[in-house]
């Protein structure tokens, strides 16, 4: 086998990739990755401004990227953006499931209203585009589905978050459904399960220094990971390399989870 077959098990050039999430932190990271090895990047964002700022990163360094302003939230808006991504660039042979929220609350002061809007957007809506994407898919040969899980799917976590918890924990088991009910269709459906990632989305725990410190000595790597570490596991798994790899989490953690 050539050099250049094995290096053309990693390629992403000449691929439709959406990034749901892809304004900032971890979707920032994998769209800009993924425009870097030559994908068409769709970064879809409910904030509009991030999602251009990401887009306009791809475009300057020679890249092409499509953004849209969407809540994955919205099951009705999510259909009208996958009308939207076929017709403008094609139908989306990678997906990274990635849009996400939490409320931090104790289970028995969290809201119903903030419970419900935690799992419309980090389970129902993952679902959602998930399956926006296997009816493109399909008829099309196949594609990847990487979804954002956590650690906190694998473990009770630190902190009183229950419905970000119980949310992640859905998002594994759904991540197994998939994988097996979509296989034959030749589709493959994996997760990422992070540790604490050094992004906006934990500035209310970092900002802290005490928390900050539970936090790493609970990781015995000792630090958070970066975002561009995480966007590494999420290429590898949305590339050829991984084509075996289907169903499966992959905790990308520092060693959190083995305690």
């Amino acid at each position: 086998m050539t050099d250049h077959v094995l290096a053309d098990r990693y390629a992403i050039a000449g691929k439709v990739a959406l990034v749901t999430g892809g304004g900032a932190g971890i979707g920032r990271a994998t769209a800009r990755l993924l425009g870097a090895l030559g994908a068409t990047v769709v970064v879809m964002d409910r904030d509009h401004a991030l999602a251009d700022e990401t887009v306009a990163m791809l475009t300057e360094a020679g890249g092409q990227g499509l953004a849209l302003a969407v809540d994955v939230g919205d099951g009705t808006g999510l259909e009208a953006a996958f009308e939207t991504i076929a017709a403008e660039v094609g139908p989306p042979q990678i997906v990274v499931n990635n849009a996400g929220m939490a409320i931090r609350a104790k289970a028995t002061e969290i809201s119903e209203a903030d419970w419900n809007q935690v799992l419309s957007v980090n389970l129902t809506g993952m679902f959602t585009v998930a399956r926006l994407a296997a009816r493109m898919m399909t008829p099309n040969g196949g594609g990847v589905i990487v979804n954002t899980a956590s650690i906190m799917g694998l473990s009770g976590g630190l902190y009183p978050n229950v419905a970000y918890q119980t949310t992640k924990g859905g998002v594994v088991n759904m991540t197994r459904a998939l994988a097996l009910e979509w296989a034959a269709d030749g589709i493959r459906v994996n997760a990422i399960a992070p540790t604490y990632v050094n992004t906006g989305f934990i500035t209310a725990l970092t900002s802290n220094p005490e928390t900050l410190k539970t936090i790493t000595d609970a990781t015995p790597l000792g630090r958070l990971a970066e975002p561009e570490e995480i966007a590494d596991a999420i290429v590898f798994l949305a590339s050829g390399a991984a084509a075996m790899i289907t169903g499966t989490i992959l905790p990308i953690d520092g060693g959190y989870l083995a305690r």
